[in-house]
């Protein structure tokens, strides 16, 4: 008896492209099944592989890269990067992107520092005065958000283009408000709040940020919203025709990746203690890099906070380890777009062969 492949392929003619193409989508799932298990482990979670390997370089090279000072370095910077990692997750796992967070994390910033200035001259305590700074970060980068979320769903315009104008426009804004200056002087308990650590090794803000990535790990693995946002960047269309409000949830996708640029740009100003007009310029590239090293698709539909969080930390680590070793900084960035290639690259070779794309 023929197999159901001969009956497909026999229903063209011998040399007809369109049996080859049958023959090899029938040959694709004994492809797959060639995979060894432990082939397919590794091809899983390569990003932890390789976020060893990175450590133990950068160790051998140079024993001080685990030592307390260096970790609590390391671990403070990621601070600035996960917020806008786990914000930009959301947005390209529904098939968008948002080039603005850089430009939003320094408008959120300096926002809130020029509240707090402002307000140190009443008789408000400082802790309220810090209370009143940090809501203005998170409002600013919420409204931005929303503004990005707006345009998009209402005028019709492509994210590319959307967010490519608002990272002129946040970066203009905060030169305009600030006068293109640096704005210090802040409430003295802004300063311990960024330097604030729990025996030794952890500080506050880290505890904030993994708390906030928790929360939303759960929220797009677990939950309904977290369904439409994966459904939504596979197959637009299909997500509209089953019922989800596409133009609603893409709104808030992106209010929600202005409010977690918000919370940075909170995290970078305390961990300063002062707002400068050049805060988180290029963090778009590397919030960008850490999603797709984590296993993202640039095509949306996929993608874990989990995998967003390792991919911060090789960030993270390759830039303390980098100017540990005397690297110039320019260096830094040729390096992350390198790996940021080579990450799309492995994607690509890891799901041919195991015909999947869950990440670490």
């Amino acid at each position: 008896m023929a197999s159901a492949e001969d009956t497909l392929v026999g229903e063209y003619p011998s040399g007809d492209p369109r049996a080859a193409k049958l023959a090899e989508l029938a040959e694709a799932p004994l492809a797959e099944q060639r995979v060894s298990p432990l082939v397919r482990l590794l091809a899983q979670y390569w990003t932890i592989v390789v976020l060893i390997l990175v450590i133990l370089a950068f160790y051998l090279a140079d024993s001080s890269f685990l030592s307390r000072l260096n970790w609590l370095s390391t671990s403070i910077y990621s601070t600035e990067i996960l917020p806008l990692a786990v914000g930009e997750l959301f947005v390209i796992a529904s098939a968008g992107i948002d080039l603005s967070i850089g430009s939003v994390l320094g408008l959120s910033a300096m926002s809130g520092a020029l509240v707090m200035q402002d307000l140190m001259g009443t008789h408000m305590t400082s802790w309220l005065i810090m209370a009143i700074g940090f809501a203005a970060c998170l409002a600013t980068g919420a409204i931005t958000g929303a503004v990005n979320g707006f345009l998009i769903t209402k005028a019709k315009l492509t994210p590319f283009i959307v967010t490519l104008g608002m990272l002129g426009v946040g970066a203009g804004l905060t030169n305009v408000i600030s006068g293109g200056l640096e704005v210090s002087g802040l409430p003295g308990g802004v300063s311990r709040f960024g330097i604030y650590t729990i025996g030794g090794w952890l500080s506050l803000p880290v505890v904030i940020v993994l708390v906030a990535a928790v929360v939303a790990g759960i929220a797009l693995a677990r939950t309904r919203a977290g369904l439409r946002t994966y459904a939504i960047g596979s197959n637009r269309e299909s997500a509209r025709r089953a019922g989800i409000l596409v133009d609603r949830h893409t709104f808030w996708l992106y209010t929600f990746s202005g409010l977690m640029a918000g919370l940075a740009g909170l995290l970078t100003l305390s961990r300063l203690s002062a707002a400068t007009t050049s805060a988180g310029a290029g963090d778009e590239l590397n919030a960008i890099a850490a999603v797709v090293i984590g296993g993202a698709s640039l095509f949306g539909g996929s993608g874990t906070v989990l995998g967003a969080l390792v991919g911060t930390a090789i960030i993270s680590c390759l830039v303390t380890g980098l100017t540990l070793s005397g690297v110039q900084p320019f260096w830094q960035e040729v390096a992350t777009g390198a790996i940021v290639i080579a990450a799309v690259y492995i994607d690509q070779v890891r799901t041919r062969f195991t015909g999947s794309r869950a990440s670490a």
